[in-house]
């Protein structure tokens, strides 16, 4: 390409830039909220003067003209993909707040990364080597694509990481409440000690379940949205022993003690279950690697005796 060339796509970039930040920030496209349509019947406090105030206000960042973009980026994206619902189970046993649409943004967000690298990339052929256009179009649509799907990975490995975490916490802290309670302590105090005692993400889920307990709801109510949060069979069990034992009033040291001898038993089971996947992992290299080699060494100097002697 000639300079004057280069000079043309840059200004007609520039013009479409300028017509694309134009139009987000029109009057017409900016679609008013409810907030906004009820703020001038609402009632506001006298305002004070700048001398008694103790912040400036915030200076004008180029954010603020990438924001609604990205908003309205997700929210097409959003209804492209669905699975809105899957999205929040995953985030609440990922430990993360069930905002789907700040999900969303964030995957347009790596998509937008992935495709400006790929874009530098094709460039860079283009440039040296002459690639084709449409190739250089395809392989930016396919990074952003990549980028939304790879974020979207990463969140189903944060729930199954801390889901792994629960796992391994959920016997000793099964163990420590049935001690709890045998002593004398009722299930409160017992949920409480556990949870101040113990470290993790188990006892961060058992904190929340207690400050919702203080706020209003009753204890059966937390436990079940403890086990709704995380989603795993043995948690719900445990949960479901416990708030039928304190529903029928039954002994709930002997209940406790039981479920930790059943979380017991699924951690060695899952111990048991996750050996014998690394051991036919372990085959693979054995099979494809170790024995070609072992049988290439043992048959390699008879061939060759044999090449000699013909």
């Amino acid at each position: 390409m000639t300079g004057a060339q280069w000079w043309g796509a840059v200004l007609g970039l520039m013009l479409s830039l300028g017509v694309v930040l134009i139009h987000a920030g029109s009057p017409l496209s900016r679609r008013v909220d409810l907030a906004d349509r009820i703020e001038p019947y609402l009632d506001r406090p006298p305002e004070r003067t700048r001398l008694l105030r103790l912040t400036e206000p915030r200076p004008w960042h180029l954010s603020d003209v990438g924001r609604p973009l990205t908003r309205r980026a997700g929210a097409v994206l959003d209804r492209v993909l669905g699975g809105s619902d899957s999205v929040s189970t995953r985030m609440q046993r990922a430990g993360l707040p069930a905002d789907v649409e700040g999900f969303r943004i964030q995957q347009v967000l790596w998509g937008i990364a992935a495709a400006v690298l790929a874009a530098g990339a094709g460039s860079l052929l283009w440039w040296t080597r002459g690639a084709s256009l449409p190739a250089l179009t395809v392989l930016v649509g396919c990074a952003f694509l990549g980028g939304v799907v790879l974020r979207d990975m990463l969140l189903t490995r944060a729930a199954t990481r801390r889901e792994r975490l629960i796992m391994a916490e959920f016997p000793s802290v099964a163990e420590l409440l049935a001690l709890s309670v045998t002593a004398g302590e009722g299930t409160v105090q017992a949920l409480e000690r556990v949870a101040r005692l113990s470290r993790g993400e188990l006892s961060g889920e058992l904190q929340l379940c207690l400050a919702q307990a203080r706020t209003g709801a009753t204890l059966p109510e937390a436990l079940q949205a403890l086990s709704l949060r995380t989603g795993l069979s043995p948690i719900v069990r445990f949960v479901d022993g416990i708030v039928i034992a304190i529903q029928r009033g039954t002994p709930l040291g002997e209940v406790l003690r039981a479920q930790a001898a059943d979380a017991r038993e699924s951690a060695r089971q899952a111990l048991i279950e996750e050996g014998g996947k690394r051991e036919i992992t372990m085959m693979v290299p054995v099979v494809f690697l170790v024995l070609p080699v072992t049988v290439l060494f043992a048959v390699f100097p008879g061939a060759s005796m044999l090449r000699i002697s013909l």
